[in-house]
């Protein structure tokens, strides 16, 4: 399918523009003008010599950013016997399925993950891939990015304790910590952009303080900094990583990254259900990052993260749909209503708006990935825009079309991504969505079959 850049285009006349730019600037009946995949202009009235899209009936968005995903598991959703436990019988169901992936595994389940993000809103995703059998390696999900046509953040994830050792994941799923740094470095080296406008940009990520050592962590960010790129684990997920964390290493999660360099603006860190004040604390004075992951957080009983806490501290947060094999889905604009709710649940009903809510999901995101060129909606800004339908039945009645979180669709009109058209009036431009899936639930059907 065409994924042509037009020179220029004008969405014109929308109802609302919610900007996200400096000053949370809201317009109505206004246009966005693209120009070479920038954001030349926004305001009413404009006129283009390119394309024009009409965008009446239409809220226009920054694309949504995901911040911590695991593409591979998008063909192991709603396995019996993962269904309903918590987070580490969760992996040890999954972990023996995983560790049959091959290649194709891994490239279609990221196309399939990619994809769906797509049709959220979401313009640019991050991804943790931890596991490697078979021969898969990390340009198996940027080949699969390239072709749905996203901005994509891979992060060369790593586990080295196998259960021999007292780690969690099977024997066959670990790595040597000296091939790990070592792929650390020929991935970095071979598809990291850190320029603006970068459509890859890598980073090193140990899987989890249950999966590597102790070296493997303080090497990967000394790595990671002597190369200039970012720093990614799970952290304080639940009660059993804290119980873990104070067992193994004498500390609650927060102290033990300290105690490795596992804090600054460089590192993001996901879940952080369990942080604790004074945690919460460290992560604002470091301004280290935390991947608010609610519906997976949900689906195994984590518990609420502490939001609302984090954000008022100055923690910087963005939203990450996690895997599939855990959330079930990965529509990032249902996840940000998740966010909004579950702060409510916990603090009470003004506890966070929608657009705050969905702020986090665009700007807070891109900020805490260290792209200021992408997550709002300004002149000079990255073209990454979603152009969502609130003419249907999901929207009427609604008093505020633009609080997209209390009554509005799920899935986008239109998604540009470097001023590309990525989904068009529903539907992916970029990829035959049909074969694409059949593909996926044969793959599907034949990890259930030799259970």
């Amino acid at each position: 399918m065409s994924r042509k850049l037009q020179s220029e285009i004008l969405l014109r006349n929308a109802d609302h523009i919610l900007t996200m730019d400096d000053d949370r600037r809201e317009l109505s009946r206004a246009d966005v003008l693209i120009r070479d995949g920038i954001i030349a202009d926004i305001g009413q009235g404009l006129g283009g010599a390119g394309e024009v899209i009409e965008a009446s009936g239409c809220v226009i968005t920054p694309g949504l950013v995901n911040t911590h995903h695991h593409l591979y598991q998008s063909l192991t959703r709603a396995v019996p016997g993962a269904q309903d436990a918590q987070l580490f019988g969760w992996l040890q169901r999954l972990y023996p399925i995983w560790a049959r992936f091959t290649p194709e595994h891994i490239f279609v389940s990221a196309q399939i993950g990619l994809a769906e993000l797509a049709l959220s809103g979401c313009s640019l995703s991050s991804d943790h891939l931890y596991l490697y059998p078979n021969g898969a390696r990390l340009e198996d999900t940027i080949a699969a990015a390239e072709e749905i046509g996203l901005r994509f953040h891979p992060t060369r994830g790593a586990m080295s304790i196998g259960n021999s050792d007292g780690g969690l994941p099977p024997d066959a799923l670990v790595e040597r910590e000296a091939d790990i740094l070592q792929d650390c470095i020929r991935v970095v080296d071979a598809f990291h952009d850190p320029k603006d406008g970068s459509m890859c940009r890598v980073g090193i990520a140990p899987c989890s303080p249950f999966s590597v050592s102790r070296d493997l962590m303080r090497e990967a960010a000394l790595l990671a900094r002597d190369k200039g790129v970012m720093l990614h684990t799970h952290l304080a997920e639940n009660g059993e990583d804290i119980a873990y964390s104070l067992e193994k290493f004498g500390c609650r999660p927060g102290q033990y990254a300290e105690d490795l360099g596992w804090v600054g603006r460089d590192v993001w860190h996901a879940h952080c259900v369990k942080l604790s004040p004074e945690e919460i604390a460290l992560f604002a004075a470091t301004r280290t990052g935390v991947a608010h992951c609610p519906c997976s957080n949900c689906r195994l009983g984590s518990g609420i993260a502490p939001l609302r806490a984090m954000r008022d501290a100055g923690v910087p947060v963005g939203l990450g749909v996690d895997g599939s094999a855990s959330n079930d889905a990965g529509n990032l604009i249902v996840e940000a209503r998740q966010a909004m709710l579950l702060q409510r649940v916990a603090h009470g009903g003004d506890a966070m708006s929608a657009r705050e809510a969905l702020e986090i999901a665009t700007r807070g995101g891109a900020d805490m990935l260290g792209r200021s060129d992408c997550g709002r909606l300004m002149p000079g800004k990255r073209a990454d825009i979603a152009l969502w339908d609130v003419s249907g039945i999901s929207a009427a009645g609604s008093w505020d079309p633009a609080a997209l979180l209390l009554a509005g669709p799920t899935a986008v009109r239109d998604l540009f991504v470097e001023g590309r058209a990525v989904v068009r009036d529903g539907q992916m431009q970029t990829v035959d969505l049909a074969p694409l899936i059949a593909r996926a639930n044969q793959l599907a059907r034949g990890l259930a079959e030799t259970l």
